[in-house]
C-alpha cells in the first residue's frame, strides 16, 4: 500500500547559504514597526515608509530614516535612530521631537529632481509627478526637508497631497481641537500626559499655586476692577447671552454713571457695536479705556461727549479724557504684516554668510524694529497722560480689536508691576486680548486666508522682549516664555488662541456638539483646553525655564552689610543714556519739534488752544521722561522703554533659533541665564540652611516643600564652580539640528522664491507639470 506521509527531500545543497542583512553594513533603511503617539481624537491619514529625513546641507551622512506620518494634527516623523549633533532636546509632551503641527505649516513644495520640477502644493490640488523631495516651511522660521529615494512612489504622492488637504482647512470644526474635545467629552476617563485635559472654567491653577484668572465670570471682572481701586466703575452684564455684541465679552467694566439702557441705546452707533470698555485703573483715578469709532457721523458729536463725560465723572478729581486715534500714528495690520515678511525672508534668505555685510540695512529695511520703536514709544506717551498727567486715556480704533490690544497691554505692563508676573502676563492677554476679541483665527492665519493675517500679537511678545532686555529683575518669566507662548499659538489644541472671538467659540461648538450628540447641559459651548495649564506640554522640571532668576520679587530684598537695601540701577546704566544720543531721541523720548506734527497721537479733548496746550504738554513730558531716566528704577512701578536705535534690538532666540549659521556654541543670553541661576539657587540653599538653623523642631516638617529647587539649572554645592553644560548655546533649549535645508532647490536660489509675497512662496505652479 502507499503511505500518506510526505517523502523526506533528497537533494542537499553544498552551496553557502545568502548573507544575513545584519551580517554586512549597509546605509539603506531599517524595517521596522513606528508608530506614532496619538492623542485623543487623533488619527492617521496617510503615512509612507522609508522616508529620510534631511540633516545637512551638503552631506546626506547625519539623515535620519524613518517613517513619516500625516495625522489630523501633526505631520510626524517617527525614526529610532538618535539625533546626530544634538546633545539637548526640550521636550513638548504634545509634540514628538521631529513633529510640526499642521496649523504651523505655511507652506508645502513637492521636488521632483529627475523632471526638474518643483510645485506648492494647496488644498484639492492635483500632483502630476512622483515626488522624491518634500520641503515643509513652518510659519515659525522652520524649513524641514524629507526625501523620498527609497519610499514608494505613490505612497509619497499621496502623504504630500494628505499633507497639504490636512494643514490648510477650509472650515474651524476641522482644526483638530474639535475632533479632541468631541473624543474628551465621549470618553471623560481618558487623561492627557496624566492629567485632565478640559479647559475648565473661570480660572487655571499655574505651577505655584495661583490662579489665572479667564474673565468668562462676573467676579472675575468684579476682582479686577477691586485690585485696581475703581471704584467708581461696574461690572455689566448687559451683553449676557451675546444680546447686543458678538464680538464683546459677556461681562466687561463701564463707568458707574452708564446706564444698561444708555449702553444698549449707544451700542447701535459704534462700529461692530464694540461699546467702550475699561482695561484698568491707576492709583491716581485714571482711567485706560478702550473704544471703536462710532460709525454715526450724524451721532458722533453727541455719543461721544456722553462717553467722555462718564468718564470724567468716574475720575476722583473729574479730570479731562485725552484721546488716541490709533489708526493715525500707528503702522496698521497691513505694514505690520509686510514687515513680518520681510523679516521672515531676511531670517531664511540663502546662503547666509554672504548676506552679512548688507544684514543690518537690510534688517532696518523691513521696520520691523521701527514698528516696536512706534509702539513702545507710543505706549510710554499714554503713561506719562495717565502717570503724570493725571488724565484718563481712550484708545480709540476703528474696529478695536487690533492695535488697541497692543497698546492697552504695553501700558499696563509698563504701568503695574502685577502684570509682569507670570499669572498677572496671563491675566491680561486673556482680558486684552482672548476676552476682548483678538480675531487670533483670522490674524494667525489658521484657515489660510492670508489677506487677514497679520502678526499683532508676536510683535506684542516682541515688545515686551524688548522691556525684558532692558530691565531684567523687574519681570518674572523668561523670554523662553515668551517663545513658548508664541510657538503655543501654532497648536490647534488650545481654545485660548484658536477663536476670533469668545462668542464664536460658543457658536462653533455648540454646532458642533450638536452634529456630534454630546451633551451639554448648562455649558455654554465646549470646553477647550487652556494653553495656561502648562502641564499639557511641559515637565515640571522643563516649566523651571519658565521662571527669570533675576526676577527680584517684592518679597526678595537685597541684604547688604545686614541691612535690608531696595534694588537700585548702577548711575553708570542711566547716565550713558544721556549721552550720545540724537537730539530726538535722547532719553528714549521725543524732541518737541518731533512732539508737535506727530500725526494726531494725543489728540487733547474739551480743552481750548490746542497747540499752545500741545507744545505745553511736550515740553513737561520732556521733562518727566528726563527726569525718570536720572532716578533709579522702580522694578515695582512704572518702567520706561529706551527707544534709541541701538537700545531696540532683533529677538533672536525667537527668530535665529532654527538657523544653524547663527547659532553660538557655548555662547548668548544662556550663558548669563545659567550663571545667575546657579548664583540663584546657591543663595536658596543659604536661606533654607539659615531657617533649618533658626528654626525649632516643630517648624522644621514645614521646610521640606523648600528642598525642591525653583531653578532650572542648579547648584551642586555652595560656591559651585562646574562649568556650564556642553548643550548650552544661543538657541537653547532649542535646536536648528534638522532645520539646515536653507541651500537652493535643484540650483534655484531660495530667494527667488521668498520675494514679493505675502506667502513664502508662489501659489501657483513653479514648473510645467506637462
Amino acid at each position: 500500500m502507499f503511505s500518506l506521509k510526505q517523502p523526506k527531500p533528497t537533494f542537499k545543497s553544498y552551496l553557502l547559504p545568502l548573507p544575513q542583512a545584519d551580517d554586512h553594513i549597509m546605509s539603506e533603511p531599517r524595517i521596522k514597526k513606528l508608530e506614532p503617539v496619538l492623542l485623543p481624537g487623533e488619527i492617521v491619514v496617510n503615512e509612507v515608509n522609508f522616508v529620510r529625513k534631511c540633516i545637512a546641507t551638503d552631506t546626506s551622512q547625519y539623515d535620519l530614516w524613518g517613517k513619516l506620518v500625516c495625522t489630523n494634527f501633526k505631520i510626524s516623523f517617527i525614526t529610532d535612530d538618535p539625533m546626530p549633533l544634538q546633545k539637548f532636546h526640550y521636550k513638548n509632551l504634545l509634540l514628538g521631537e521631529h513633529d510640526v503641527p499642521l496649523t504651523c505649516i505655511e507652506q508645502i513644495v513637492t521636488v521632483n529632481d529627475t523632471k526638474r520640477k518643483q510645485k506648492v502644493l494647496g488644498p484639492n490640488q492635483k500632483l502630476k509627478f512622483n515626488p522624491t523631495e518634500l520641503i515643509i516651511y513652518c510659519k515659525d522660521f522652520r524649513i524641514v526637508r524629507f526625501r523620498f529615494d527609497e519610499a514608494g512612489p505613490e505612497s509619497a504622492k499621496k502623504v504630500c497631497l494628505a499633507i497639504a488637504h490636512y494643514s490648510q482647512p477650509t472650515d474651524l470644526q476641522l482644526l483638530f481641537a474639535f475632533e479632541y474635545v468631541g473624543e474628551i467629552y465621549h470618553n471623560p476617563a481618558k487623561k492627557v500626559n496624566g492629567i485632565d485635559p478640559g479647559g475648565g472654567g473661570g480660572s487655571i491653577s499655574s505651577a505655584s499655586g495661583q490662579q489665572t484668572p479667564l474673565f468668562e465670570t462676573y467676579s472675575d471682572w468684579d476682582r479686577e476692577i477691586k485690585r485696581t481701586g475703581a471704584s467708581e466703575w461696574r461690572v455689566c452684564s448687559v451683553n449676557e447671552g451675546y444680546m447686543i455684541s458678538t464680538c464683546l465679552p459677556e461681562y466687561f467694566v463701564v463707568p458707574s454713571s452708564l446706564a444698561d439702557q444708555d449702553l444698549k441705546l449707544y451700542s447701535y452707533s459704534f462700529i461692530g457695536r464694540r461699546m467702550p470698555l475699561w482695561s484698568w485703573n491707576h492709583p491716581n483715578g485714571s482711567a485706560l479705556v478702550r473704544m471703536a469709532n462710532i460709525k454715526d457721523v450724524l451721532q458722533q458729536r453727541r455719543i461721544d461727549q456722553r462717553i467722555c463725560n462718564a468718564i470724567t465723572r468716574s475720575h476722583p478729581l473729574r479730570s479731562d479724557v485725552y484721546k488716541s486715534d490709533l489708526d493715525k500714528c500707528l503702522p496698521n495690520i497691513q505694514e505690520i504684516q509686510a514687515a513680518h515678511i520681510k523679516l521672515k525672508q531676511l531670517c531664511v534668505n540663502e546662503p547666509f554668510e554672504e548676506t552679512e555685510e548688507k544684514w543690518l540695512s537690510a534688517l532696518e529695511n523691513t521696520h520691523w524694529l521701527e514698528y516696536i520703536r512706534s509702539f513702545l514709544k507710543h505706549s510710554a506717551e499714554l503713561v506719562y497722560m495717565m502717570e503724570c498727567k493725571h488724565v484718563s486715556v481712550v484708545l480709540q480704533e476703528e474696529e478695536g480689536r487690533d492695535l488697541s490690544c497692543l497698546a492697552a497691554s504695553l501700558i499696563q505692563v509698563m504701568l503695574d508691576p502685577y502684570f509682569r508676573t507670570i499669572v498677572g502676563f496671563q491675566s491680561l492677554i486673556q482680558k486684552e486680548w482672548v476676552m476682548a476679541g483678538y480675531q487670533f483665527l483670522d490674524r494667525c492665519n489658521h484657515l489660510k486666508r492670508s489677506d487677514k493675517e497679520s502678526p499683532v500679537f508676536l510683535m506684542f511678545l516682541d515688545c515686551v522682549w524688548q522691556l525684558l532686555e532692558q530691565y531684567p529683575a523687574a519681570f518674572e518669566f523668561s523670554e523662553m516664555y515668551l517663545t513658548i507662548l508664541y510657538d503655543s499659538t501654532r497648536i490647534s489644541l488650545f481654545g485660548t488662541f484658536l477663536f476670533n472671538c469668545p462668542h464664536q467659540r460658543v457658536k462653533e461648538s455648540t454646532e458642533f456638539a450638536i452634529s456630534k450628540n454630546i451633551q451639554l447641559g448648562d455649558e455654554k459651548g465646549l470646553r477647550f483646553p487652556c494653553v495656561w495649564d502648562w502641564s499639557l506640554q511641559f515637565s515640571s522640571r522643563d516649566r523651571l525655564l519658565f521662571h527669570n532668576p533675576l526676577y527680584i520679587g517684592k518679597s526678595a530684598p537685597c541684604v547688604q552689610n545686614g541691612a535690608v537695601k531696595t534694588f537700585k540701577r548702577a548711575k553708570k546704566n542711566y547716565s550713558s543714556t544721556l549721552r550720545g544720543a540724537p537730539p530726538a531721541l535722547k532719553n528714549g523720548i521725543i524732541s518737541e519739534q518731533e512732539f508737535l506734527p506727530r500725526r494726531n497721537s494725543l489728540i487733547l479733548k474739551l480743552k481750548p488752544d490746542l497747540l499752545q496746550q500741545t507744545e505745553s504738554q511736550s515740553n513737561s513730558m520732556e521733562q518727566y521722561f528726563r527726569d525718570w531716566f536720572a532716578k533709579p528704577v522702580d522694578l515695582h512701578g512704572v518702567i520706561l522703554p529706551r527707544i534709541s536705535g541701538t537700545q531696540i534690538k532683533l529677538w533672536k532666540l525667537c527668530y535665529f533659533r532654527w538657523v544653524p549659521e547663527a547659532q553660538i556654541n557655548h555662547g548668548g543670553s544662556i550663558t548669563a541665564f545659567h550663571k545667575v541661576s546657579l548664583l540663584a539657587d546657591e543663595v536658596d540653599m543659604l536661606n533654607r540652611n539659615l531657617r533649618q538653623y533658626n528654626s525649632n523642631s516643630s517648624l522644621q516638617g514645614s521646610c521640606s516643600e523648600l528642598d525642591q529647587s525653583r531653578m532650572y539649572f542648579r547648584a551642586s554645592s555652595l560656591n559651585d564652580t562646574s562649568p556650564a553644560p556642553d548643550f548650552l548655546s544661543s538657541s537653547f533649549p532649542f535646536s536648528p539640528v534638522g532645520n539646515l535645508c536653507r541651500r537652493s532647490i535643484l540650483g534655484t536660489p531660495l530667494s527667488k522664491f521668498l520675494s514679493g509675497a505675502k506667502i513664502w512662496l508662489s501659489t501657483e505652479t513653479l514648473a510645467n507639470e506637462d
